[in-house]
Formats: C-alpha cells, structure tokens, sequence
C-alpha cells in the first residue's frame, strides 16, 4: 500500500478504516444477535467476544486518530460544493467520537453492572465506576443509542460514498478503496 497521493489515502489509514469498519460491524451484530439469548455459558461468551471487540475497536481509533494527525486525509474534489465539505468534516468528526466514545461507554456498562472486562480473557481492564445497578441501566441504554447512532451515520456516509461513485462519478470513493485506482494513478 503506498502512502497518500494528492487524491488517495494512506496504505495504513485504508487498511485501519476497513479493519475498525470490520470489528464494528461484527460486534454490532453480536451484540444485537447475543442480546435476546438467555443467560447461558455461550451467552457469557458472546459478552466477552463483544468486550474484546469493543476494546480492540477503541485501540485501532486512538492509532487511526493519531495517524490522521500525522498524515492528513487528500483533499476533496474541488467541484465539491462547500455544503458537502461541511457536511463531510462534521460526519467525520462525529464517526471518530463516536468509536472512541462507544467503547468507553460499554467499559464504564460494565465496570457500573459490577462485570469486568477481561481483554481476551487474560488483561483485566479496571473498573472505571463503581457497582451501580441504576447507573448501569442508564449507561447500557447511552451504549445502545451511541451504537443506533453510529448505524445511522455510517448509513449515511456509505450511501454518499457510493452517491460519489455512481451518480457523480468522482473519486472519493476510490480514494479509500484498497484496490481500486483512481483516474489520476492510471
């Protein structure tokens, strides 16, 4: 993977966006798949499956955010109307809270539900917030909205994504596919 070209993203910034896209939709749909199973030994696997994914998910954003810092993303197509660089900029401000915030929220669940979270079952994570029954009901039901919230918004950023691909015909799309050329490096 080369490094970023006047329209392309970084090797490492692509590979990060797919892996960190890959784990969320994993662990979104365990979660939702794990949630209505009854208490049982494969449930309790699938929480931890769940934890294990959510850390790794806050891991990789903190390393995509700092690679982002050092290597900024290519610029947008110039025919791109100012609303929908704002709209762009804002989107992906809120996609990046939103997988720092999402985990945090899952660890301070589960510190507050008086379970710990065990990074594959051999790093016990400490308890960010004491046991609290009451506050454990509302952090679960801030971790279940955050995650409607991040469906919605990646929703959305796939359909103007692919609104770019197909309708405008531009490269921003391409820009962060891993084997896709863009017009410029034909």
């Amino acid at each position: 993977m080369s490094s970023v070209t006047a329209n392309r993203y970084s090797g490492p910034a692509i590979l990060l966006h797919w892996l960190i896209f890959a784990l969320i939709a994993c662990g979104f749909t365990l979660a939702v798949y794990m949630v209505e199973l009854p208490l049982s030994p494969q449930k309790l696997k699938y929480f931890s499956w769940h934890k294990w994914i959510g850390v790794t998910v806050f891991l990789l954003a903190v390393a995509r955010l700092a690679w982002r810092m050092a290597h900024p993303a290519p610029a947008l197509p110039e025919s791109l109307p100012a609303w929908q660089r704002r709209a762009a900029a804002i989107t992906h401000a809120v996609l990046y809270a939103l997988i720092l915030v999402i985990p945090l929220t899952g660890w301070t669940y589960s510190s507050a539900a008086g379970v710990p979270t065990v990074y594959f079952g051999m790093v016990q994570l400490p308890d960010l917030l004491a046991k609290d029954k009451a506050l454990a009901e509302q952090l679960k039901l801030v971790h279940i909205t955050l995650n409607y919230t991040l469906l919605t918004l990646v929703i959305i950023h796939a359909a103007a994504a692919l609104k770019h691909h197909f309708v405008d015909r531009d490269e921003v799309l391409a820009r962060m596919l891993p084997f896709v050329k863009s017009h410029g490096e034909q």
